[in-house]
């Protein structure tokens, strides 16, 4: 039987860099491969690595690429594009797929081929960065301390700003509202029309729904049928959400899409190591259910790049020793809610 093998795909953007830097670090060898061919071949030569190169639109060569591997993990952003092509061929391969998307559609769209995924005994886990492990496992602990729970709130704060795949994300985002799990159905509500307090440590402070995977996730995880998820009301946030209000039907048409993507490669690809050291991140859960009842847990991780890399190579590494199950997954519902516990810099705690 051959050794169990690990691809990274999508290697060379910044978060694929940093998941092959811990993957290394493990100890671990990965295949890496993308659709860059010099930038890969580059990477490959100073990480004395295997590289491959296909495209998404490729499918005899996903197919190839898939087959060589027991897990794949897709770092390549945005995951609506790549996530479709890449699953389908590891379903077909018998080839376990995981990603670190935060979009709860790309979540959605993988959960639709759970009962494929069944009969191929593979395993998808989409959402094995910081966004969803880290939200994912809190919402399970909420939902695990009120069992019944009908209503689940999940606020972010955070000292860092997007890497360019994560723009691009949201630029894909314009125009199209926010987001929520409204009576187990995901449905959109208007831009900045949801607001909510919650306390990341240093008292209450305003908050705005955002879209995010966890309005996906965590409902597989924990079955509550309303997932609201919000970010910390900062001035940057506003002014996103003001300019997606009057401006979101212009950015959403497809010239000024590819012309605004096209800006991106101007920006830094994601913050400095510097900045990468001092960073944090704050997750509050707060569970309700119809009779009145709370319950708010908070928890803190260091910078939520780090944390990406850290727990997309932890998942890799138990899948690749067995520890899987068939079918869709989410990150607590396989390793349960004290998984993101198990890295370093992250504390929990009930108030």
């Amino acid at each position: 039987m051959p050794l169990p093998r690990l691809l990274i795909y999508g290697a060379t953007g910044y978060t694929g860099r940093l998941i092959v830097q811990r993957a290394l670090a493990r100890g671990l060898k990965p295949i890496i491969a993308g659709r860059d061919r010099e930038a890969i071949a580059s990477m490959a030569a100073a990480c004395d690595l295997e590289w491959m190169i296909a495209h998404v639109d490729d499918q005899a060569r996903l197919l190839s690429l898939t087959a060589s591997a027991t897990v794949l993990l897709n770092a390549a952003a945005p995951f609506t594009s790549s996530s479709p092509a890449l699953m389908g061929a590891c379903v077909a391969t018998g080839t376990h797929y995981l990603d670190v998307t935060g979009e709860a559609d790309s979540i959605e769209a993988t959960a639709q081929s759970h009962d494929e995924a069944i009969r191929r005994r593979v395993m998808l886990m989409p959402g094995v960065g910081f966004d969803v492990v880290a939200s994912d496992c809190l919402a399970a602990h909420v939902a695990r301390r009120l069992p019944g729970a009908r209503v689940l709130k999940l606020g972010f704060d955070t000292s860092q700003s997007a890497s360019r795949g994560s723009l691009k994300t949201s630029l894909e985002m314009a125009g199209r509202g926010v987001q929520v799990r409204s009576g187990g159905r995901l449905v959109r509500v208007a831009q900045g029309s949801l607001t909510y307090c919650f306390d990341y440590g240093r008292g209450p402070q305003l908050s705005v729904a955002v879209s995010l995977g966890d309005t996906s996730a965590a409902y597989f995880s924990t079955g509550i049928p309303n997932v609201e998820t919000y970010l910390r009301a900062t001035l940057s946030v506003w002014g996103a959400i003001t300019a997606d209000q009057y401006w979101g039907w212009l950015v959403a048409s497809p010239p000024w899409q590819a012309w605004l993507k096209a800006q991106t490669a101007w920006l830094p690809t994601g913050p400095s190591p510097q900045a990468r050291s001092r960073g944090w991140a704050t997750i509050v859960a707060d569970a309700n259910d119809w009779n009145g009842r709370c319950v708010r847990s908070r928890l803190r991780t260091a910078d939520k790049y780090s944390f990406t890399a850290l727990s997309a190579i932890r998942v890799a590494e138990r899948t690749l020793a067995g520890d899987w199950l068939a079918g869709f997954q989410t990150p607590s519902r396989v390793y349960g809610p004290e998984f993101a516990l198990s890295f370093d810099g992250v504390s929990r705690e009930d108030f």
